[in-house]
């Protein structure tokens, strides 16, 4: 059996600030310290954080005024800053910074006086927190293209849109072909708004995903990055593709007539997870190993001011 491992795969820049971000206020703060919703989606990576000292809730009112609170990779709505602010709380922002950049695109299509669309999954965090930076109305959700006819924007000649930042490419790529078909004069984001670790990481599975018998991909349930990797690997060839979280999840019987299996795992899966599963295969079935590099990330983003040592 060949077990062909896809890169880049696993952390990105942002997942790896979000984690320091935690790591360092333990250290400079003491625990608990709080963290508003899954400072990324990785129940191993929420659970060692747990074991250091890190107290996870999905509201801030879950949190003391007494103790520093971080908000999540995903980023947050402007009415959560609003709140720790007149709770004098000391917060911590560790949304990803490609995050805020659509955050600020969607602010300065709205001073222009341009309504919003954004593609995305209702209820992602990222999405509500996007969504959140502006009044109520001010973006219009479009999850897919059939709700590209749905939608009843304010002015069809004064429209944007913007796009959440772990989604599919190919299907990203449909709707706003859709969007561009309805609304002629719609106006693009002027960089993709899809990040280069979700991008990446779907082009490694696209090039894996004609050679292989079954695919295997790292990642939380509530991961859409990783998700968005089952579906691209379906799509692109492959007759089979599992999500899992560790390597007990995997369908051993799914697999059992398999000579090629790919591998690889969505941005906030760390390495122990990935290393776990090839340590299976090396010992299960001697598989010979080898990696498939599309090509090299070193992307790397500084934590706040207020955290470093």
């Amino acid at each position: 059996m060949r077990l062909l491992v896809a890169a880049p795969r696993g952390f990105c820049a942002g997942v790896d600030r979000a984690i320091e971000i935690v790591e360092e206020s333990l250290k400079k703060f003491g625990a608990p310290v709080y963290v508003r919703h899954e400072i990324v989606h990785n129940k191993h990576v929420v659970n060692d954080l747990v074991a250091k000292g890190a107290i996870f809730v999905e509201e801030l009112d879950e949190c003391p005024n007494d103790r520093p609170v971080i908000f999540s990779a995903h980023g947050v709505a402007k009415v959560i800053f609003q709140k720790a602010k007149e709770r004098k709380m000391n917060y911590i922002d560790a949304t990803c910074p490609l995050v805020t950049k659509v955050h600020l695109e969607a602010k300065r299509y709205y001073n222009m006086g341009v309504q919003l669309v954004m593609i995305g999954h209702k209820n992602h965090p990222e999405t509500v927190g996007t969504m959140g930076q502006l009044p109520p109305g001010e973006v219009l959700l479009v999850e897919n293209t059939a709700d590209v006819l749905k939608i009843r924007p304010k002015d069809e000649n004064k429209l944007a849109f913007i796009t959440q930042t772990t989604l599919s490419v190919d299907d990203t790529s449909e709707i706003a072909a859709a969007l561009k078909k309805r609304f002629p004069n719609i106006m693009a984001p002027h960089k993709e708004d899809i990040c280069y670790a979700t991008t990446n990481r779907q082009k490694a599975v696209k090039c894996i995903s004609p050679l292989i018998d079954a695919l295997l991909v790292v990642g939380s349930v509530n991961s859409s990055n990783s998700k968005r990797l089952v579906e691209v690997g379906k799509k692109a060839g492959c007759k089979y593709a599992q999500l899992i979280d560790t390597v007990k999840d995997i369908d051993w019987r799914a697999i059992s007539g398999s000579k090629i299996i790919g591998l690889t795992a969505g941005a906030s899966a760390p390495d122990i997870l990935i290393n776990g599963v090839i340590q299976e295969f090396k010992t299960k079935f001697k598989a010979e190993i080898e990696f498939v590099e599309i090509t090299k990330e070193n992307v790397s983003f500084k934590i706040p001011r207020e955290v470093r040592n």
